[in-house]
């Protein structure tokens, strides 16, 4: 998914909410912001990273969550070719169709339960549609991975898994996303210690999910308010807890989806800005510079390849700031 705010900023991020001070120690509630994906009829996403304070969660770097949306009224996701370096995008739907399309030429419809992972590495373009004859609901998440140094120029790459680990418990369904959670593996390439799942709870069910205390973790509510260590966690929101959990009681009083994300801290400080992560100033303008150069006459080698398939013009890059883009740590003290 592209970041389509037309002034990308770290300085409009979520910020807390009132009562959070109370917070349980080790833990930081982001709320949400609101954010239009796209022209006049724009589905609105709620983005939870990056936040004020905390930008990362292991090396998951930003989280929308999106829907539920109706499609016919709407007109659900429509976002044109863009650019992404230095990431892995992870698209997660509870609801709906999504399709994707990229530079490699990939074209794959993802559906619920699915994961689409594209690798973005050196630089790609792709674009991400509502197709037609899609059912009429749309809810999902997109989240984006940061990679370490050793990987991130590497060449782009595209992944599907629709038959992913899935273990249950009473009350409870947990589908392995990425990494590896209650002794169960994906099969997605990840390139830093880190996990995602989702859980999908019963009304009133209570359930412990086990965590790696080596691991920061986040709890993404998706669809309805989640119970964790005596907070309320509304949907679209996301609890951050501290390394040395062995494991995290959820609760919920009507059926809901939820994502558990975490990995190690991320120790490599950050540029994020519009869809590029990078390291300093210089790289995202040669990334900016390239996509305008290659979206207006892709040359015999450009960096971001044209999304062939795709019959919408690709996004024109936002402005830079007037000042020097400055790499972030993950966490601001």
């Amino acid at each position: 998914m592209s970041n389509l705010e037309d002034h990308p900023t770290e300085r409009r991020v979520c910020t807390a909410g009132p009562g959070d001070a109370d917070l349980a120690p080790g833990t930081e509630l982001l709320h949400p912001r609101e954010v239009p994906l796209g022209g006049p009829r724009a589905m609105t996403v709620r983005r939870a990273l990056p936040g004020k304070n905390r930008r990362m969660v292991g090396a998951w770097c930003f989280a929308d969550v999106y829907g539920p949306t109706d499609v016919a009224a709407q007109g659900g996701m429509q976002v044109p070719p863009h650019p992404h370096i230095g990431l892995q995008t992870v698209s997660w739907l509870v609801h709906g169709h999504v399709r994707h399309q990229d530079g490699l030429g990939s074209d794959r419809l993802v559906r619920p339960g699915q994961l689409n992972l594209m690798t973005a590495g050196h630089g790609i373009a792709h674009s991400e549609r509502t197709p037609g004859g899609a059912p009429s609901l749309l809810h999902g998440a997109q989240l984006w991975v940061a990679l370490p140094e050793a990987d991130r120029e590497g060449a782009p790459r595209f992944e599907h898994h629709a038959d992913l680990p899935v273990w249950r418990a009473p009350g409870a369904r947990v589908t392995v996303i990425a990494g590896e959670a209650g002794g169960h593996r994906s099969p997605a390439r990840v390139h830093t210690p880190l996990m995602g799942a989702e859980v999908v709870l019963s009304a009133g069910a209570r359930f412990e999910f086990p965590l790696d205390p080596a691991f920061e973790h986040g709890v993404l509510a998706l669809d309805a308010p989640v119970h964790v260590l005596g907070h309320r966690v509304e949907a679209g929101s996301l609890l951050y807890l501290d390394p040395g959990r062995t494991g995290i009681g959820l609760h919920t009083d009507q059926d809901a989806h939820l994502l558990v994300i975490g990995g190690e801290p991320f120790a490599e400080d950050l540029v994020m800005w519009w869809n590029l992560v990078g390291r300093d100033h210089d790289e995202i303008v040669a990334a900016r510079t390239a996509w305008e150069a290659d979206r207006d006459a892709p040359g015999a080698a450009p960096r971001f390849a044209p999304v062939t398939g795709d019959e919408g013009p690709p996004l024109p890059a936002p402005v830079l700031p007037n000042a020097r883009l400055r790499a972030r740590p993950r966490h601001r003290e």
